[in-house]
Protein backbone atom coordinates (compact mmCIF):
# COMPACT_ATOMS: atom_id res chain seq x y z
CA UNK A 1 0.00 0.00 0.00
CA UNK A 2 2.79 2.43 0.88
CA UNK A 3 4.48 1.63 -2.39
CA UNK A 4 1.34 2.46 -4.36
CA UNK A 5 0.91 5.77 -2.51
CA UNK A 6 4.57 6.66 -3.05
CA UNK A 7 4.32 5.82 -6.75
CA UNK A 8 1.10 7.85 -7.08
CA UNK A 9 2.68 10.86 -5.38
CA UNK A 10 5.69 10.62 -7.70
CA UNK A 11 3.48 10.51 -10.79
CA UNK A 12 1.54 13.59 -9.62
CA UNK A 13 4.78 15.44 -8.88
CA UNK A 14 6.27 14.65 -12.29
CA UNK A 15 3.05 15.59 -14.08
CA UNK A 16 2.85 18.92 -12.26
CA UNK A 17 6.50 19.65 -13.04
CA UNK A 18 6.00 18.82 -16.72
CA UNK A 19 2.92 21.07 -16.97
CA UNK A 20 4.79 24.02 -15.50
CA UNK A 21 7.62 23.91 -18.07
CA UNK A 22 8.40 27.06 -19.97
CA UNK A 23 7.48 27.06 -23.68
CA UNK A 24 7.89 29.41 -26.66
CA UNK A 25 5.28 30.81 -29.02
CA UNK A 26 5.26 33.34 -31.84
CA UNK A 27 2.43 35.77 -32.34
CA UNK A 28 1.23 39.32 -31.80
CA UNK A 29 0.63 41.47 -28.74
CA UNK A 30 -2.90 42.88 -28.81
CA UNK A 31 -5.69 43.98 -26.51
CA UNK A 32 -8.78 42.06 -25.42
CA UNK A 33 -11.14 44.33 -27.38
CA UNK A 34 -9.38 43.92 -30.75
CA UNK A 35 -8.27 40.35 -30.09
CA UNK A 36 -6.98 38.63 -33.26
CA UNK A 37 -7.60 41.77 -35.36
CA UNK A 38 -4.21 43.17 -34.37
CA UNK A 39 -3.66 46.88 -34.97
CA UNK A 40 -0.66 48.40 -33.21
CA UNK A 41 -2.03 51.92 -32.80
CA UNK A 42 -5.42 50.66 -31.66
CA UNK A 43 -3.84 48.16 -29.24
CA UNK A 44 -1.72 50.90 -27.63
CA UNK A 45 -4.75 53.17 -27.28
CA UNK A 46 -7.04 50.46 -25.91
CA UNK A 47 -4.44 49.13 -23.43
CA UNK A 48 -3.79 52.68 -22.21
CA UNK A 49 -7.56 53.00 -21.72
CA UNK A 50 -7.63 49.89 -19.53
CA UNK A 51 -8.18 46.96 -21.91
CA UNK A 52 -6.40 43.73 -20.95
CA UNK A 53 -3.22 42.70 -22.80
CA UNK A 54 -3.53 39.48 -24.82
CA UNK A 55 -1.22 37.34 -26.93
CA UNK A 56 -2.48 36.15 -30.35
CA UNK A 57 -0.78 32.89 -31.34
CA UNK A 58 0.50 32.72 -34.94
CA UNK A 59 -0.50 29.12 -35.54
CA UNK A 60 -4.19 29.07 -34.73
CA UNK A 61 -4.92 32.74 -33.91
CA UNK A 62 -6.00 31.79 -30.38
CA UNK A 63 -6.25 34.84 -28.12
CA UNK A 64 -4.66 34.22 -24.71
CA UNK A 65 -4.90 36.61 -21.75
CA UNK A 66 -1.55 37.65 -20.23
CA UNK A 67 -1.03 37.33 -16.47
CA UNK A 68 1.83 39.84 -16.34
CA UNK A 69 1.05 42.53 -18.94
CA UNK A 70 4.03 44.65 -17.85
CA UNK A 71 6.28 42.04 -19.53
CA UNK A 72 4.81 43.01 -22.92
CA UNK A 73 4.76 46.77 -22.36
CA UNK A 74 6.10 48.54 -25.44
CA UNK A 75 5.39 45.56 -27.74
CA UNK A 76 1.74 46.42 -28.51
CA UNK A 77 0.88 45.40 -32.08
CA UNK A 78 4.29 43.84 -32.69
CA UNK A 79 5.17 40.36 -33.93
CA UNK A 80 7.06 38.67 -31.11
CA UNK A 81 8.39 35.41 -29.74
CA UNK A 82 7.44 34.90 -26.12
CA UNK A 83 8.72 32.37 -23.65
CA UNK A 84 6.60 31.55 -20.65
CA UNK A 85 4.11 29.26 -18.99
CA UNK A 86 0.53 28.64 -20.00
CA UNK A 87 -1.60 27.58 -17.06
CA UNK A 88 -5.40 27.71 -16.84
CA UNK A 89 -5.56 29.55 -20.20
CA UNK A 90 -3.39 32.36 -18.80
CA UNK A 91 0.05 33.16 -20.21
CA UNK A 92 2.81 34.25 -17.85
CA UNK A 93 5.60 35.75 -19.98
CA UNK A 94 9.21 35.34 -18.85
CA UNK A 95 10.98 36.55 -22.05
CA UNK A 96 9.93 38.44 -25.15
CA UNK A 97 11.80 39.15 -28.39
CA UNK A 98 10.66 41.04 -31.48
CA UNK A 99 10.56 39.30 -34.85
CA UNK A 100 11.14 40.66 -38.35
CA UNK A 101 8.98 40.07 -41.44
CA UNK A 102 10.76 36.81 -42.29
CA UNK A 103 9.69 35.48 -38.87
CA UNK A 104 13.22 35.52 -37.48
CA UNK A 105 14.01 36.75 -33.99
CA UNK A 106 15.71 40.14 -34.25
CA UNK A 107 17.43 40.37 -30.88
CA UNK A 108 18.00 36.73 -30.02
CA UNK A 109 19.36 35.86 -26.62
CA UNK A 110 17.69 32.46 -26.36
Amino acid sequence: MKRILTLSALVVLLTTTALAKSQRWTGFVSDAKCGAKVDGACAKKCIAAGEKVVFVNDGDKVVVPVANPQALEGYEGQHVMVEGKLENNLLTVSKVKTMNESKKVIDATY
